[in-house]
């Protein structure tokens, strides 16, 4: 990937750490089962297969929040390999539990900044898919460029998937649904999933988390959107 996809050095940030109680048994998960499923950060590339045990398709979501839907992915599709990328302990914890008592082997989670992962330990075209589910909309107008989905990213994101690879995005939050929209059909390497260049329908295979029943049940429509990965 050249150094006009790759950030070297990140000044805005789109999350903000919350201090998050953590629950015994989510620290007694972190404490005992990271060395199972947890990878370090360390600033060069994975080897997947390696770590793995197998050349399976490599499937990333990028704040998994309490993993539900990572883990429901990677207990139906064993043959496949899923990383999480997530920056708040106790959703860390929270999925490892889980992971653990369904005896996954097919997953792994880094506690670290999702972009800086992609740009220097995901290697160029080795996902099959990347998931961007109901990322922080940072309503106010004032933290827009906290947004993750942006012209860089959108660069390293296409960099990372493999040809046919796709980039699966949802929110609930339809300013940053028009958002996305305008930053992502325009990138070069991306195609539109959608007939009309627009939003898809949900994909069957994503979990409805408590955080989108909750939007729904506040009335907040949700708007999938969906990319594939095309020659330049």
């Amino acid at each position: 990937m050249s150094d006009e996809a790759t950030p070297h050095r990140r000044t805005v940030r789109s999350y903000v750490v919350r201090g998050g109680r953590l629950t015994e048994s989510q620290q007694r998960a972190l404490d005992v089962l990271w060395p199972r499923y947890g990878i370090e950060y360390q600033p060069r590339p994975l080897d997947l297969p390696g770590i793995f045990g197998n050349p399976g398709a490599a499937t990333l979501e990028i704040g998994f929040g309490n993993g539900d839907n990572l883990l429901a992915l990677a207990s139906a599709h064993p043959e496949g390999n899923y990383i999480g990328v997530e920056v708040h302990p106790p959703g860390v914890g929270h999925l490892l539990r889980q992971a653990a008592a369904a005896e996954l082997t097919n997953l792994r989670v880094i506690q670290h900044d999702a972009v800086e992962v992609l740009a220097r330990q995901i290697a160029p075209a080795s996902l099959q898919a990347i998931l961007v589910l109901f990322p922080d909309p940072w309503h106010k107008t004032r933290h827009h460029k906290r947004r993750l989905i942006n012209p860089e990213f959108a660069a390293l994101a296409a960099s990372r998937l493999c040809p046919g690879g796709t980039l699966q995005l949802a929110t609930d939050w339809t300013p940053y649904a028009e958002a996305m929209l305008e930053v992502l059909n325009p990138a070069p390497g991306l195609r539109n999933c959608s007939t009309d260049a627009r939003f898809v329908p949900r994909n069957p295979g994503r979990t409805l988390t408590r955080f989108e029943q909750r939007g729904e049940r506040l009335g907040h429509a949700v708007h999938d959107l969906c990319y594939e990965r095309v020659a330049v």
